[in-house]
């Protein structure tokens, strides 16, 4: 483990890579919530390479898709 991903998990008791997701699944929530951009768009925009990683990543970290969670907002 390097030296930064040590000090953040000692600072704030998460890794580095769960403050990445959080900040993620954020931006893609916001997206979903206020804008009528397709996942695909969402997905792009957010770094996927395809929106089927977006999906998968959105459901592993929340529990649904996010379209589900477009319709439920």
């Amino acid at each position: 483990m390097n030296h930064l991903n040590r000090a953040v998990k000692e600072a704030t008791g998460k890794p580095t890579t769960v403050h990445i997701a959080e900040r993620i699944i954020g931006e893609a929530k916001a997206l979903l919530h206020h804008t009528s951009w397709s996942t695909a768009e969402i997905a792009y925009s957010l770094g996927f390479e395809y929106p089927t990683y977006f999906n998968n990543f959105f459901k592993k970290h929340t529990g649904t898709t996010p379209l589900a969670f477009r319709k439920a907002t």
